[in-house]
């Protein structure tokens, strides 16, 4: 598949950016990061950490100051894209809620399905609408990044600055973003 064919739910719950062979900038070459003494992350394939379900995740080191490749993509792609709405850090404003909030018991498919086909809450007192993203290739080829980003402030492992350092972008993260933004 080439460009925006790619954009489709299937690809976006694979990851959206594809997997490819553990190259040797993985700290495990692709192994089951438990073994190496980690809680949160479950494992690494080509800069992109996982959890047991295998949904994206972060992985935070150097007591909180150097962040994995797609937290900090994520956090470039959200304050290029959903600041606007959802604010801040992704605390929420008056019209768009906090995000922060809403990941804290929200998976990847979930968040991919909202992102990709837009969300509607209407009730007596406000409409509240997502609109859906699922031809915008600013936010699509960067969708694990965001909800990376997201998670990790959802549940306290960066604060609302910059990360101050994150890992180098993995060989693979560059060859899929340049397929997807064909």
């Amino acid at each position: 598949m080439r460009g925006i064919g790619c954009i489709g739910l299937v690809c976006l719950l694979a990851g959206a950016l594809p997997a490819l062979a553990a190259t040797p900038a993985d700290p495990s070459g692709g192994a089951d990061l438990k073994s190496l003494g980690s809680t949160q992350p479950a494992k690494v394939q080509d800069g992109q950490y996982t959890d047991k379900n295998g949904d994206p995740t972060y992985h935070v080191t150097d007591g909180g100051k150097k962040v994995d490749w797609y937290t900090m993509s994520g956090y470039l792609r959200y304050n290029a894209n959903c600041i606007v709405c959802h604010g801040p850090d992704g605390m929420g404003s008056t019209y768009a809620p906090s995000l922060v909030d809403a990941l804290k018991g929200m998976d990847y498919a979930h968040f991919a399905g909202i992102i990709v086909g837009g969300k509607k809450d209407v009730n007596a007192s406000q409409e509240l609408v997502m609109p859906a993203f699922g031809d915008n290739r600013n936010v699509m080829c960067y969708m694990p990044g965001i909800y990376t980003y997201l998670r990790a402030r959802a549940e306290g492992a960066v604060g609302r600055n910059r990360p101050p350092e994150h890992e180098p972008k993995p060989a693979a993260f560059t060859k899929a973003e340049d397929e997807c933004m064909k």
